[in-house]
């Protein structure tokens, strides 16, 4: 029995298990001319989060053929946020006033070689939405339309607390040509398809721009074993059973003993 409880764990491990070469073949990669006055790579482009998993900094470097300062955003997947103002009523406060937005970053992070308004204009930084507040939030308007200035400041008041929202002067040059900067990513950073943009801005112009694709997916057994239970739920609930049936038999034999 001891026998075919290893090999029916066996046919578990290799049903749910996938190789980390299935999830490279997703990757994209971008092809830059020789030419080009700038080219930018990342250390990786796949963070794998596992249960182990407590955060990560990739390395973003490149090189650039003309002068300028760099900009370097990060933008994570894009979803809705629900915010409330707490008011006080009959000495108990109470959460009013909610307002729906879309289109919120789940992360947002900025580097460059200066502070962005040394960098850019008020209008070039918010055509391009640098910076958290050039962020352009949606939200459904009630009949009369509020202002959304303290709702916007409490998102990213929210979102740079919990590391998800930050703004850097990290990018560093190591030379007349060669740059590199870290990105941090906190333990709480949400999967999905990430962009990574890198600007080179001069006389308040953009010279040249590169966007390169980061990916942020849940890996590791447990992940492939959730998977597993959801694209094949009766295996998965057979083999559940079974190997609780022959544990309990094993333990009941062991016991006995």
């Amino acid at each position: 029995m001891t026998r075919r409880f290893a090999t029916l764990f066996t046919l578990l491990l290799l049903l749910v298990c996938a190789t980390e070469a299935r999830a490279q073949r997703g990757l994209s990669s971008t092809v830059v001319p020789a030419d080009a006055p700038l080219v930018t790579d990342l250390s990786a482009h796949l963070i794998a989060i596992t249960s182990s998993f407590t955060g990560t900094e990739l390395l973003l470097f490149g090189s650039v053929d003309e002068p300028g300062d760099i900009v370097v955003v990060v933008r994570g997947p894009s979803g809705p946020a629900i915010v409330r103002q707490k008011k006080r009523e009959a000495g108990i406060w109470l959460n009013r006033s909610p307002l729906r937005f879309e289109g919120v970053p789940a992360y947002y992070a900025v580097a460059s070689t200066r502070p962005l308004k040394e960098v850019a204009s008020p209008s070039l930084l918010a055509r391009l939405q640098i910076g958290g507040e050039n962020l352009r939030f949606r939200f459904t308007r009630p009949a009369e339309e509020p202002d959304t200035s303290p709702h916007r400041a409490a998102i990213l008041r929210h979102k740079a607390l919990g590391g998800l929202y930050r703004e850097e002067t990290s990018v560093v040059f190591l030379g007349p040509k060669l740059f590199r900067t870290e990105i941090s990513f906190p333990s709480t950073v949400p999967v999905g398809t990430y962009t990574t943009e890198v600007y080179l801005i001069r006389d308040d112009r953009v010279i040249a721009a590169q966007s390169t694709p980061l990916f942020v997916d849940k890996q590791g057994i447990e992940q492939e074993i959730f998977d597993f239970s959801r694209r094949e739920p009766a295996v998965y609930g057979f083999i559940s059973v079974l190997l609780a049936v022959t544990a309990g038999w094993a333990a009941a034999l062991l016991f006995r003993r």
